[in-house]
């Protein structure tokens, strides 16, 4: 009998409870990701923003950093998630 027939329906349950809460953790991460991405767009291609075209910038450039952590984290957690739980995906 293998270690991953040891555990119960609550054990089971609570392993794709983690899965769930990781992936919800990444979306939450993408829609940071497009709602500084999309602000900085707005930020330089409307005239009334023109003072703030540095920010705009900046916002741009942050936006892409936030998108490889969600991931860098998704995988992390996935992969210590299999780790401990020898679970398949």
């Amino acid at each position: 009998m293998t270690e991953s027939d040891t555990l119960t329906t609550r054990d089971w349950l609570a392993i794709e409870r983690t899965k769930l809460a990781n992936e919800r953790t990444f979306l939450a991460y993408f829609r940071t990701f497009l709602v500084i991405l999309g602000t900085g767009l707005a930020i330089l291609k409307l005239d009334l923003f023109s003072e703030l075209k540095t920010f705009g910038v900046t916002l741009l450039a942050i936006s892409p950093i936030i998108l490889l952590i969600g991931l860098y984290r998704l995988f992390r957690v996935k992969k210590t998630i299999n780790k401990h739980y020898k679970t398949s995906q």
